[in-house]
């Protein structure tokens, strides 16, 4: 499927090249970087994918970092659910406590933790893909497309929770612990001189449990569900939709995948919490001290926190792929090859 598509950009990239001089520029306006003649790189080429990290860095670490008063919140909810009780009461006893700025803790991990994941999570998803698309050919990548979406995605988030894991343990302490550290320039030496530099992964395991699932299915229900956005709700096909609309439909799948994602991650994101606020408690431990009903606790704002995160983090990095002229493949289509066999199987 997708070396298909690097052939069909090469050829029409030298086909453009001919015509480039006899087309005007308003019939060359094609939407959202879908002519080759506009696009700044080659598909699958080392700048592309430099910049779709780029574009995964501004669109996870500004997402997060914009919403860190409803993620403390949250974070207080699931390790103290007796004291904060909701997320208005949570808001209400956090200002009273320690002001408005309160709500601010952990920003800078926060900043810097989830911009290196956003590198990691975009730039190897696109590298994955291509590269196990390629690997099982163009007819398999199209029958197994959603199956190839799970493991490009999670391949990639193996390696961005690494890049993550260290700021997401200062984070989490200077929102779950009063009096420990309020800046990450307190907390990060603090964790080594306690624990070691492994006091900086022991949420690692947890963080792959919450991260991976919340990733697969965040890049596989929204590929599948622009696909049939295309398909069966918007009027015209992409190529024919202004920019405006194409990232529109962007949007509204990227929030449809953040709901989906905020159900299948909670259990394990609530760990994670309570495994950083207990200094010497591991998964199991943490698990077992909070019961199942405990996990869920602070659901209902993650949902409202992860949904629109994740339809923010799609429009932004849609958005820089159109900015920056990237190309992008189509909707998924059945290759010729595929039709032929199954019309004369027929």
């Amino acid at each position: 499927m997708y070396r298909s598509f690097i052939e069909k950009f090469k050829s029409n990239a030298e086909l453009n090249a001919q015509c480039q001089s006899t087309t005007s520029p308003s019939s060359r306006q094609i939407s959202a970087a879908d002519a080759s003649s506009q696009n700044s790189c080659e598909f699958g080429s080392a700048t592309y994918y430099a910049y779709c990290g780029f574009g995964g860095m501004l669109s996870c670490g500004l997402t997060h970092t914009a919403i860190v008063p409803l993620d403390l919140v949250k974070c207080r909810l699931q390790v103290d659910g007796a004291k904060y009780k909701n997320l208005f009461t949570g808001f209400k006893v956090t200002v009273a406590e320690e002001g408005v700025r309160g709500l601010g803790k952990g920003w800078a991990p926060t900043l810097i933790g989830y911009s290196m994941q956003g590198i990691c999570k975009f730039g190897f998803y696109e590298g994955f893909k291509i590269f196990y698309g390629n690997l099982i050919g163009e007819e398999k990548s199209y029958l197994y497309r959603t199956s190839l979406y799970l493991a490009a995605s999670a391949s990639a988030e193996f390696f961005a929770d690494i890049a993550l894991c260290p700021m997401e343990a200062v984070k989490v302490r200077i929102q779950t612990k009063p009096g420990w550290a309020t800046t990450l320039r307190e907390g990060l030496p603090t964790i080594v001189k306690e624990e070691g530099i492994g006091g900086l992964y022991k949420g690692l395991v947890p963080l792959w449990a919450r991260q991976i699932p919340y990733t697969m299915m965040k890049f596989a229900c929204f590929e599948r569900t622009v696909e049939a956005l295309y398909k069966h709700v918007v009027p015209k096909p992409r190529a024919e939709c202004s920019k405006g609309e194409q990232l529109g439909v962007t949007f509204t799948a990227g929030y449809i995948a953040g709901v989906f994602c905020a159900i299948v991650s909670h259990p394990a994101d609530t760990i994670v919490s309570k495994l950083n606020q207990d200094k010497g408690s591991n998964f199991v431990s943490a698990a077992r001290a909070l019961g199942f009903k405990a996990m869920w606790k602070g659901l209902g704002a993650r949902i409202i926190m992860i949904g629109t995160l994740t339809a923010l983090q799609w429009f932004i990095y849609d958005t820089v792929k159109v900015v920056c002229r990237l190309p992008r493949p189509p909707p998924p289509e059945m290759p010729a090859s595929l039709k032929a066999k199954l019309q004369n199987q027929s």
